[in-house]
């Protein structure tokens, strides 16, 4: 049966005469045309049918019969799956992403550990770094990437030892070291629900407590235990190194984490007033930390109220760089053996200087935790006050309003006319 004269011939009707002679060369079937295709509004998807040429050319004429499949089902009949491509691609973007973040990790690691060894000093025959920079920025790497990073730990650690030192095995078992104590730390934290954004008391004392005190015991313990199996130290001398080591780890911690919470989300003044306050406030701090360490009194203690100050005000954002800022010019004075520092034994500056810095640290993050989760809390409190009134309103248009307004205006006059009113009522 052939189709009628209005109506568009398509190339996969079938053009066989009702007496079973083959089909004629001209209208030949096009390979798989046997098959009468569905029509073209249902036609499978990725298949594009199309009407017969004009000319009346067959399929064969006009080219091959796959012209009107999709570059899906081409790459599908050449035997390439573009799901595996699309896996693969996303694939090296991973792996390259990653790798970029491991050159970062090392690069922010070195240049932390190239400034913390700017000032060392020698307890018992080695040399350890008050202020170890570094631990800080691992911890808060680890919490920003992930244990994946963790290549980048070591790896800036390896490239600090060996700006020092040729690398041996030793140096290697210290890089270990230093990288699983921030894994340490970074899985302490985790446990107890730990949020790097430091807005809960819980927070404040999880860092202190875990996070710094806890965590940097594996990188002292490996480090002395390294210099112990070197013959750098004798075994008299661990303790005092071990302790050393761990206060300079921890400091740094308590010291770098809160300023890289406030630089990735800072809370800013909002007006120039607030703006001068801040910047005015750590320029006295630090001023006055120089004036109470290089004074002949010790007048270390002047500067807490500072701290203080920071923290009621502007919250992290103020205690943050406040306690850095103490920390590093303490550390820088105790290294020089001035002021407070001066004419005492290395282990005596050590003891003091990492109370000081310990005792700086805590006021300064538990203060600013404690006044954020207040902050939180009338938050709420206000928020739940207002849907309360919208639920009001919903269900009596204007009644809040109107309690308001009668709060407001109802004074003691007023309350003892309603009162005599209603104790007239009442005798009546």
């Amino acid at each position: 049966m052939s189709p009628r004269p209005d109506s568009p011939r398509r190339w996969w009707h079938v053009a066989r005469p009702r007496d079973g002679s083959p089909p004629d060369p001209g209208t030949g079937d096009a390979p798989g045309a046997h098959e009468p295709a569905p029509p073209e509004e249902a036609a499978p998807s990725g298949v594009s049918v199309r009407p017969l040429p004009a000319d009346g050319a067959s399929p064969e004429r006009t080219g091959s019969w796959r012209a009107g499949l999709s570059l899906e089902q081409l790459r599908r009949t050449a035997g390439v799956d573009p799901g595996r491509e699309g896996r693969s691609a996303a694939l090296s973007v991973r792996a390259l992403r990653l790798m970029t973040l491991i050159l970062a990790v090392t690069l922010a690691y070195y240049g932390a550990g190239r400034l913390g060894l700017l000032r060392q000093v020698v307890v018992e025959g080695a040399t350890v770094t008050p202020l170890w920079l570094p631990s800080g920025v691992a911890v808060a790497a680890l919490f920003a990437f992930g244990p994946r990073i963790s290549p980048g730990i070591a790896l800036g650690m390896l490239a600090v030892t060996s700006s020092i030192s040729p690398v041996s095995w030793y140096s290697v078992l210290i890089a270990v070291g230093n990288t699983l104590a921030p894994l340490a730390s970074w899985y302490l934290l985790r446990l107890v629900g730990f949020r790097p954004s430091l807005e809960r008391l819980r927070d404040g004392l999880a860092l202190v407590f875990l996070g710094a005190l806890g965590g940097m015991t594996v990188s002292a313990a490996v480090g002395t235990g390294t210099l112990l199996a070197t013959d750098k130290i004798l075994m008299a001398n661990a303790w005092p190194v071990w302790a050393a080591w761990w206060a300079g780890d921890a400091l740094g911690v308590l010291v770098v984490v809160p300023v890289l919470v406030v630089l990735i989300r800072p809370r800013l003044p909002r007006d120039v007033l607030g703006w001068v306050e801040l910047l005015g406030l750590l320029l006295v701090t630090a001023a006055v930390t120089l004036v109470a360490i290089y004074s002949p009194l010790d007048l270390l203690f002047v500067v807490f109220p500072l701290l203080i100050w920071a923290a009621l005000r502007f919250e992290l954002t103020g205690s943050a760089p406040a306690a850095l800022i103490v920390s590093v010019l303490a550390v820088t004075a105790a290294t020089n053996q001035k002021g407070p520092f001066a004419g005492r034994a290395m282990g005596e500056i050590m003891v003091n200087l990492q109370a000081f810095n310990v005792s700086v640290a805590l006021t300064g993050l538990l203060l600013s935790s404690l006044v954020t989760e207040r902050r939180h809390v009338r938050e709420r409190i206000e928020d739940a006050c207002q849907e309360l009134a919208e639920v009001v309103d919903t269900l009596a248009p204007g009644a809040s309003g109107r309690r308001a307004r009668g709060a407001e205006g109802t004074g003691p006059e007023e309350d003892e006319g309603r009162g005599s009113t209603g104790a007239g009522w009442g005798a009546g």
